[in-house]
């Protein structure tokens, strides 16, 4: 059997509109791994990046949402050394809930998306959690760290809101 592409896949494309997201993604991952490491609260980092999946689904749905979440969660795993697979496992999955649940139950303005943003910030804690917990004993400081990193990224999800919104209505 014969897969086939239609021959204007790629006039349906808007190439200008992947470059900025592209650009949008390089800075959201140089921000993460240059600034944000310094802003240290109880000797926790902020974490953005899975702010920037659920804004990727959010705004872009549920396909090119999780796809640009993909490459995020790729780029992401290679810059944190201690992770293998796991942000390109769960960035595109939280996409993708954001997604389906923008479409369906809320709509895509501001306080809909921190709520959103928060709910992946602690879904992507957990996964932190029981993949550390895999390996070593678990205690409740990875708890407290996981609740404080959520809080304290929190903030910071609320910037990377805007350029994701801008960009959708743009196309």
């Amino acid at each position: 059997m014969k897969t086939v592409i239609p021959k204007d896949f790629l006039d349906r494309i808007d190439f200008g509109k992947v470059a900025k997201y592209a650009a949008y993604l390089l800075l959201c991952l140089i921000l993460q791994n240059i600034i944000f490491t310094q802003l240290r609260l109880f000797d926790v980092c902020p974490l953005v990046l899975p702010a920037v999946a659920v804004a990727m689904g959010m705004f872009e749905g549920a396909v090119w949402g999780p796809l640009f979440s993909l490459l995020l969660g790729i780029f992401a795993d290679m810059a944190f050394v201690e992770n293998t697979i796991f942000f390109t496992l769960v960035f595109p999955a939280v996409s993708f809930a954001a997604a389906f649940v923008a479409n369906f139950f809320i709509n895509r303005r501001f306080f809909a998306y921190m709520g959103a943003a928060a709910i992946g910030l602690l879904i992507t804690a957990a996964g932190q959690i029981l993949k550390t917990s895999a390996s070593d004993s678990f205690s409740m400081v990875m708890v407290t760290t996981a609740v404080l990193q959520t809080l304290w990224s929190l903030p910071f999800a609320a910037l990377v809101y805007l350029p994701p919104a801008r960009l959708s209505r743009a196309g």
